[in-house]
């Protein structure tokens, strides 16, 4: 447990971020951020999060800018 004390992602799901991304930037402006397909043609969290969990480049991808965006001044 103490390892997760620093975590930002710790008791976050993949959908929360995604909607927290997708809140912030819009689809449009997170899909040239993150160049993926679920992004940025006929975008929805169920496809997006379909393809994320089954592309853990991606996945790292969108955890790296929801880091980058709500915890770098933290």
């Amino acid at each position: 447990m103490e390892e997760q004390k620093n975590n930002p992602l710790h008791g976050k799901t993949l959908e929360r971020i995604l909607v927290e991304l997708v809140d912030y930037y819009g689809w449009e402006h997170l899909g040239y951020k993150i160049n993926i397909n679920s992004f940025n043609n006929n975008p929805s969290i169920n496809s997006s999060l379909k393809f994320l969990r089954k592309t853990p480049w991606a996945r790292q991808k969108v955890e790296d800018l929801y880091i980058h965006t709500f915890y770098k001044n933290k």
